[in-house]
């Protein structure tokens, strides 16, 4: 993941903070110096802008980079003899209603919701749940992920986890095991 960011990262490094952190110091001290002259932005604005000056499409996208990034980093420094490793892929879902998913995913599935993020209090979520070492965002926000796709998450015994679902009966699932699925084994 660092090599394929590499490119621009050095640039960033010197015009701008690359912590989660950081990014969130910018963005309350931004906002202070723009009240003194009188113009008033929510934190929200402020985050979006330094998401924008990172090269970010927004602060979702900045904040997952960042937080990703930062722990990655502080990963290699704990073992600076190994070769940097790639993360695992966060797959962001596009949901709808976040009721419905976390009655899905949560209830469920066993999710457990790690954060949530939402620039007002009206505005749409962004979250990220995990189970098991397994890590998916959801997010309420137009154009974030693709409605329809699908997400292949291996799991050591597809049949444990088969009994365990069938067990919790959901209104929108009837899971089954497909013996010809990619890793299933006969």
């Amino acid at each position: 993941m660092q090599a394929l960011i590499f490119r621009h990262r050095r640039l960033q490094e010197i015009l701008m903070p690359l912590t989660i952190d950081e990014a969130k110091r910018s963005a309350r001290v931004l906002r202070e110096d723009l009240q003194r002259r009188s113009h008033d932005i929510s934190h929200g604005q402020a985050l979006e802008i330094v998401a924008h000056q990172l090269g970010y499409a927004d602060w979702n996208t900045a904040a997952s980079r960042l937080d990703s990034q930062q722990h990655l980093d502080s990963q290699h420094r704990l073992d600076s003899q190994r070769p940097p490793d790639w993360g695992s892929p966060v797959p962001v879902i596009r949901i709808q209603d976040h009721a419905t998913a976390y009655d899905f995913y949560v209830e469920y599935l066993g999710f457990a919701v790690q954060w949530e993020h939402r620039f007002e209090p009206e505005l749409p979520l962004y979250a990220r749940l995990a189970r098991s070492g397994v890590v998916i965002d959801l997010s309420e926000h137009y154009g974030d992920g693709t409605p329809g796709s699908a997400v292949w998450i291996p799991v050591r015994d597809v049949e444990a986890l088969h009994v365990e679902l069938i067990g919790k009966r959901n209104a929108h699932s009837r899971p089954g095991v497909d013996r010809s699925a990619p890793g299933v084994r006969p």
